[in-house]
């Protein structure tokens, strides 16, 4: 992506179909701050959008983004990446399990897929203070690990509800992989896919803004 003269890749690495996943951040970046990502499931585009424009609008050291996890299934306006793996399914927790070839399948094994081996390097190597996933389309704020006055105060904001669970199992999920088993604050915003992701940008950048 084309992030401006103000942010750099600090990390890359090539899909499975030869798409690019960046690490951007700004040139002064340090360990320790917020990580956004957009675009978990290829199916639920918002969070790409809204991350490229907060970046093309706003300068700051104490964010960094993954713009865009799963390029392969946006690519290919699916869900899952280009081996049929949900990418919230593949983490490797103590609740990973394997599971039917479905939207949902967490792959053939734990951290089994290029992305999630992506996203568990950046935790490894820049050990973020809180971690916010963008998502669709159900209109919550879920927490996992110490997020809950987090997800309060971005509830504020968005006036969506905030939510402990999201409602159903979630094996391999990230929310248990980074909140829950490493105790990160972990957000995942559930974005309104029936909003056209232009009336999103104000709610969700003062979001961002919040996680300075």
């Amino acid at each position: 992506m084309n992030s401006g003269k103000n942010y750099k890749t600090l990390k890359s690495k090539k899909t499975k179909l030869g798409n690019v996943i960046e690490l951007v951040a700004s040139s002064h970046f340090t360990l320790h701050n917020s990580l956004i990502i957009g675009v978990f499931h290829g199916d639920e585009p918002q969070g790409k959008f809204l991350i490229e424009e907060y970046i093309k609008n706003n300068v700051t050291d104490s964010l960094s983004f993954i713009p865009c996890l799963n390029p392969d299934g946006m690519q290919l306006g699916q869900r899952t990446n280009a081996n049929g793996v949900d990418l919230n399914r593949n983490f490797p927790t103590k609740n990973w399990e394997l599971t039917k070839k479905n939207e949902f399948f967490g792959g053939k094994a734990p951290a089994s897929e290029i992305e999630t081996q992506f996203v568990i390097d950046i935790i490894q190597e820049y050990k973020p203070s809180l971690i916010l996933t963008l998502h669709a389309p159900f209109k919550v704020v879920n927490y996992d690990g110490p997020a809950k006055s987090t997800a309060e105060k971005i509830s504020e904001i968005i006036k969506y509800p905030v939510e402990a669970s999201i409602g159903y199992p979630t094996p391999g999920s990230f929310g248990t992989f980074a909140g829950i088993e490493r105790q990160i604050p972990t957000i995942t915003l559930e974005l309104d896919e029936t909003c056209p992701v232009e009336n999103l940008i104000k709610p969700v950048h003062k979001i961002f803004d919040l996680l300075l």
